[in-house]
């Protein structure tokens, strides 16, 4: 299979794998276990932010009451 051009070698290796696929679910479990790879190594660089004292409770807190939002500018 020659490089495409645009992609990495990982994105390549995931078009392999998806062309063995022959049914939706696959697709999905295989996007489920992605998500859960994901969720995990945020779950451990959280718990690193933590021991190091660079995520606390207090931060939590001071987080929940910032307000993120981009206000709307109105064409007039």
């Amino acid at each position: 299979m020659g490089q495409a051009i645009g992609l990495n070698k990982a994105q390549l290796g995931i078009m392999r794998l998806l062309s063995h696929f022959e049914r939706e679910e696959q697709v999905k479990e295989l996007n489920d276990l992605i998500c859960s790879y994901y969720a995990r190594k945020v779950d451990e660089e959280m718990d690193r932010l933590w021991a190091e004292g660079k995520w606390s409770q207090e931060k939590i807190e001071e987080t929940l009451k910032e307000h993120l939002r981009t206000p709307y500018r109105y064409a007039k």
